[in-house]
């Protein structure tokens, strides 16, 4: 009996310790990324093996959603992309809000640079993508190339540690924020068949609704979730695509603190006393003398809440969900591609596949270093401090890891009836994404050790 015990406490020690090393790797900057890839090759497998059937099969199991006599049947393929999806644009527009209120792009000089190679890093991979394709078959992939993943990006560039200046981080932040605004613009205005008025109507009033919200300080989420599946649905039905409604709700969500810095410590010293006088009470066991403390506890909860920014609160819950759930099932979902030789064959025969690598591969160093350096040299902005030209063209190749929003948009341009053209830009996708980010890696380490031999002679 004594061993078992031994042997139980051994075994939860063992899981303990476990779940200690998982989530410490989870913390790692570059966890999202190396999931995503992780994620890829699982579906990559998937396709390529005798699970390709039941692979295909099960995102296109029709999964419905109704309330009272309104239902939705769509393909889980569907839910994903349209519906998962907007919670990974909900975010991006948390994230874009924030960088304009308070981070990269809150003043006109900080936000130059990164503005301008961001501009550059979608006009000339468009155009490259445009000139092999111009006419084509393919001439709707246009914008497949535009995009630089954020997660995969920061992630390799995380690796690198201390051999990259923090500013250097700063700047690749900024410039994929802009980016996917970008890209969120490219798919309202250019990804729209028809536009049906009412549902339009619909979803604009309710986020105009979700903004007289925001004036009169309604900080509850429930009421913008409310608000956003309606402005989701309104979307939808008019031939919008739905994610946009999550970068409309995103820019919604009140920003302002209630309580200043002194405010919510005078609150924290109030509740934190009166818990203390509690603990000298003779009988710490009784249920008034609980209930007394948990109304201390709730009470510095509420200072707390009332001292932190909506946006950045939501922002920081929802990011573990999107970097380690949503972006991994999109990747799973739509980077199962069959690779055989008649899938390369097409690929190499397709334009869209060369529009998209050398897009992205070359396209984004050039228009990313190339606008910063015409920015800097005409005055309009200025280079971060501690960051050399060499290490900006670095940066500049890592903006052409498109993958994920690359794959999205390439779902929008082809999906529906270009499955030879679909399965070449997914191809495309990650050899460039793959290409660039190994190639930018290599370059800003060889540059970071570089630095520091230098530093240290």
């Amino acid at each position: 009996m004594h061993h078992e015990q031994q042997d139980d406490r051994r075994t939860g020690l063992a899981g303990l310790a476990i779940v200690r090393r998982l989530a410490a790797l989870a913390a790692r900057p570059a966890a999202p990324g190396l999931l995503l890839i992780l994620c890829t090759v699982l579906a990559l497998v998937a396709a390529n093996t005798p699970l390709a059937d039941a692979y295909h099969h099960l995102f296109g199991t029709v999964v419905t959603v109704g309330i009272g006599g309104r239902e939705l049947a769509k393909p889980l393929h569907f839910w994903i992309n349209d519906g998962l999806m907007a919670i990974f644009f909900f975010v991006v527009g948390l994230e874009i809000k924030r960088e304009i209120l308070i981070g990269g792009l809150s003043s006109l000089k900080r936000a130059a640079l990164p503005v301008a190679g961001a501009i550059g890093g979608m006009v000339i991979p468009a155009a490259i993508y445009a000139w092999f394709n111009a006419g084509g078959p393919a001439s709707a992939g246009w914008a497949i190339p535009m995009a630089t993943d954020i997660a995969f990006a920061l992630g390799i560039l995380s690796l690198l540690g201390d051999r990259v200046p923090a500013s250097l981080k700063i700047f690749l932040t900024a410039l994929a924020i802009v980016d996917d605004l970008g890209a969120v613009l490219v798919i309202a205005l250019f990804y729209t068949d028809t536009i049906v008025i009412l549902p339009l109507a619909i979803a604009g009033a309710a986020f105009l609704t979700a903004l007289l919200l925001n004036k009169i300080d309604v900080r509850s989420p429930g009421w913008y979730v409310l608000l956003g599946v309606v402005v989701w649905g309104g979307l939808l039905g008019s031939g919008i695509h739905p994610t946009v409604a999550g970068v409309l709700m995103g820019f919604a969500i009140p920003v302002r603190r209630i309580y200043d810095g002194t405010a919510w410590m005078e609150r924290l010293e109030d509740s934190l006393a009166r818990y203390r006088r509690l603990l000298h009470i003779d009988i710490p066991s009784s249920d008034e003398e609980l209930g007394a403390r948990q109304e201390a506890v709730h009470a510095i909860e509420v200072a707390t809440e009332k001292a932190q920014s909506p946006l950045v609160r939501l922002e920081h819950m929802l990011q573990p969900w999107v970097a380690f759930a949503i972006m991994p099932i999109f990747a799973f979902t739509n980077a199962g591609v069959t690779l055989d030789a008649a899938g390369f064959v097409a690929a190499g025969g397709s334009m869209a596949t060369w529009g998209i690598f050398f897009g992205l591969l070359f396209g984004k160093q050039i228009g990313v270093f190339g606008a910063s350096w015409l920015a800097v040299k005409l005055r309009l902005a200025a280079i971060p401090d501690g960051v050399r030209w060499k290490e900006l063209y670095g940066v500049s190749i890592l903006a052409g890891i498109g993958f994920t929003m690359s794959l999205f948009i390439a779902e929008l341009s082809f999906g529906s009836e270009g499955a030879e053209l679909l399965a070449s830009a997914k191809i495309a996708i990650m050899a460039a994404s793959l290409v660039a980010g190994a190639a930018g890696f290599f370059v800003l380490r060889r540059l970071g050790s570089g630095a520091g031999a230098a530093s240290a002679a």
